[in-house]
């Protein structure tokens, strides 16, 4: 058993390792990698930048990783949820506001975060409002494919219900850092999103919430799982279709062609879905029924 875990390692330290190299050359700086829970499951984080550098970071990123493995005989996958018997992948992003200076506008007092949303900077409150506010119309470019509602289980650490909290990872939204590291962690988007349109949900819904002085709720103590009075990610694709094309800020932000042209990817994503037979019915009802 320990040669086998010895050449797991091995196999994985070169794949890592290679992506790490590439991604360096590729003007991409990596701050760490580490292994995640499921079998085979890895994570590497680039630098913090603005939202456009670091989606275009985000697709570098993924181009190499896809090359170096076919290049090494293995295979590299970024679906949510590639096994039932797992927790899925997921694209936790961090934001926060600076100024043209560089000032960061989250930073406040530098206080810890107890919860007084009195004591939080205006422009973090209102952000975050924004944020939680269209959570749910958000969903829809946070969780693009059928597939990516099966990541939504609790227990799994991905968010299943919408509430902020302090370094919980069972909230929809954990707040981390103080001062100036102080950020927004949204957890709800997976591994499959499109960072452009992820990011383009957030800056708009973070840029209502400040137009509108969007207060948050009250910070959410406790097991985020086990509440059952709090908004819900929309459980499905065809429940977060509805919420974002019914949502009046993205066809102000985006424009009614392209809610529509989304709208009609996703509608058509799901219907392929209900046409085809799965392997799992198969297996279930083929000498059953």
């Amino acid at each position: 058993m320990l040669d086998d875990a010895v050449a797991t390692q091995d196999t994985v330290t070169q794949l890592i390792g290679a992506i790490r190299r590439h991604l360096d050359a590729s003007g991409v700086p990596v701050e760490f990698s580490k292994g995640e829970w499921g079998p085979g499951q890895h994570e590497i984080n680039v630098r913090y930048t603005n939202f456009l550098e670091m989606a275009d970071r985000h697709v570098i990123y993924k181009q190499i990783a896809k090359e170096v493995a076919m290049q090494q005989g293995l295979a590299v996958t970024f679906m949510a949820k590639f096994d039932e018997r797992y927790a899925g992948s997921s694209m936790h992003f961090h934001s926060s506001l600076w100024s043209g200076s560089g000032a960061p506008l989250f930073a406040g007092a530098g206080a810890a975060v107890t919860g007084e949303l009195a004591q939080l900077p205006d422009t973090f409150r209102w952000w975050l409002g924004g944020l939680m506010h269209h959570a749910r119309a958000c969903t829809l470019l946070f969780a693009p494919y059928v597939n990516s509602y099966k990541r939504f289980r609790a227990g799994s650490f991905a968010p299943t219900g919408i509430a902020w909290s302090y370094d919980n990872r069972t909230a929809g939204f954990r707040i981390v850092g103080r001062g100036a590291s102080l950020r927004v962690e949204c957890r709800i988007p997976g591994a499959d999103a499109n960072p452009y349109l992820a990011f383009a949900a957030t800056l708009a819904a973070g840029l209502d919430g400040l137009a509108k002085c969007i207060e948050p709720p009250a910070m959410f103590r406790g097991d985020v799982y086990a509440a059952d009075d709090l908004p819900r990610v929309p459980k499905t694709l065809p429940e977060a279709i509805g919420e974002f094309e019914a949502s009046e800020l993205f066809r102000s932000a985006f424009g009614t062609a392209v809610v529509e042209h989304l709208v009609h990817f996703a509608r058509t994503e799901q219907r392929k879905f209900d046409e085809a037979v799965t392997s799992w019915e198969r297996r279930r009802f083929l000498e059953r029924v």
